[in-house]
């Protein structure tokens, strides 16, 4: 049984102790939050060290404001704990590669919240893709949105030296990570970074994105924005053989709808031609937030490699990160 303390109660902390209790493998010993934590249900923490440096504790899920998720993630580290921290892994890649030398120091598990990666969908999507049954990727579409209200203007989120960026540090993140695991690493990059509608100093409303793997030649388009006012997630992959497509998204707030994916095959790869030739799934269930978990502790149990959301993989996606905000010509 792995003892974890929370650092974070807020909604991703409370998503995460659920998800630790219904493993059946790890008990939440501990929670702290800089907000007043009403339920009494575990133990309150006075201080965030004081989480890190209890020795019952052997992993800490840190679940705070994207700007204090490197910092704990070090200490956590070289305080001899596994440490399991929400995405953004940082406001850019030169304190990520703080935390990896840490990490490595350490010789402990490290692992970023990568949930979409761990939706049933994707994992489909990802075993076509790697079993090679439509070919090679050509291009990939993803779109993510939602809609914020005036409650926004009051939170974390909303302030640059808190959230370093916006929809895509919050949101966006989520869609080139899953570009990049299912198609490698892109090095041509542009963007078009706006905070056209809510005009917040830093905090970017909209996200247009073109990517290009000079390796590889997959090309892929992303538009992250938070004045979707009807709440979106759709992510295609068109394959030589055919095309995958995914529309909606089980979540917590439901608010994405149907989580449906359609196979559909490229009619010239068919043996007959016959455009009648697409699967169609139905998902139901977001097994996501327990699938995640149990990787982390699989890792800490069995001594394996994290082999989704790892730092590399959070190195990685804060380097395009880093390019998107710097090749933007517009100031925000």
């Amino acid at each position: 049984m792995i003892n974890c303390a929370i650092i974070g109660y807020g909604k991703m902390g409370k998503i995460r102790a659920k998800a630790l209790e219904d493993t059946g493998r790890a008990r939440v010993v501990g929670v702290f939050d800089a907000e007043k934590i009403e339920d009494e249900k575990y133990h309150i923490y006075s201080m965030d060290t004081e989480a890190i440096e209890d020795l019952k504790v052997d992993a800490v899920f840190v679940c705070t404001p994207n700007y204090r998720i490197p910092i704990l993630c070090r200490n956590a580290l070289l305080s001899g704990k596994h440490v399991f921290a929400e995405k953004p892994p940082a406001f850019n890649a030169s304190d990520v590669e703080d935390v990896i030398v840490a990490e490595e120091r350490s010789g402990l598990i490290l692992m970023y919240g990568f949930n979409h990666r761990h939706h049933d969908s994707i994992k489909k999507i990802k075993q076509v893709v790697e079993n090679k049954e439509l070919g090679k990727i050509l291009w990939m579409r993803g779109r993510y949105g939602k809609e914020v209200n005036e409650a926004f203007f009051d939170g974390w989120r909303a302030k640059k030296e808190l959230a370093g960026g916006g929809i895509m540090l919050d949101q966006g993140i989520h869609m080139l990570d899953l570009f990049m695991y299912l198609g490698g690493e892109f090095d041509e990059i542009q963007s078009i970074v706006s905070n056209l509608y809510w005009k917040i100093d830093g905090i970017e409303d909209n996200v247009f994105l073109n990517l290009r793997s000079n390796k590889t030649g997959i090309c892929a388009s992303l538009h992250s924005t938070m004045t979707q006012w009807r709440y979106l997630f759709s992510l295609e992959v068109f394959l030589e053989g055919g095309a995958i497509i995914l529309n909606g998204l089980k979540t917590t707030s439901g608010a994405y709808g149907d989580e449906v994916l359609s196979i559909k095959r490229n009619p010239g790869h068919t043996h007959d031609g016959s455009y009648d030739s697409e699967e169609r799934i139905v998902y139901k269930m977001n097994n996501s937030w327990i699938s995640e978990v149990n990787h982390f502790i699989d890792c800490i149990e069995f001594n394996k490699k994290v082999e989704i959301g790892n730092s590399c993989d959070a190195l990685n996606v804060m380097k395009v990160i880093d390019k998107i905000y710097e090749n933007n010509k517009y100031s925000l």
